[in-house]
């Protein structure tokens, strides 16, 4: 939606309503766009950045695990030379 900045003066309320509901506003001035409202996204509290830490850390832990059992399953198709036997 695009509303000019004068326009937007009286609908200010409707208009941040709709921005939070994931309409798109664009105020313009002079038919151009100025400023598009957009809502804030609520920080994370402590507790759900801990979670999301965790599993992160938990994911990456399984990643490093894998990729070192993947090279030493196929240590045995090469020699002590590093050739393939």
């Amino acid at each position: 939606m695009r509303i000019s900045v004068t326009e937007a003066k009286g609908q200010l309320t409707e208009l941040v309503r709709r921005a939070e509901a994931g309409d798109e506003v664009i105020l313009t001035r002079h038919g151009h766009a100025a400023v598009r409202l957009v809502p804030v996204r609520a920080a994370q509290d402590r507790k759900s950045r801990r979670a999301l830490l965790e599993t992160v850390r938990a994911s990456a832990a399984a990643k490093i695990a894998s990729a070192s059992e993947a090279a030493r399953r196929q240590d045995f198709l090469y020699g002590d030379d590093g050739l393939p036997e």
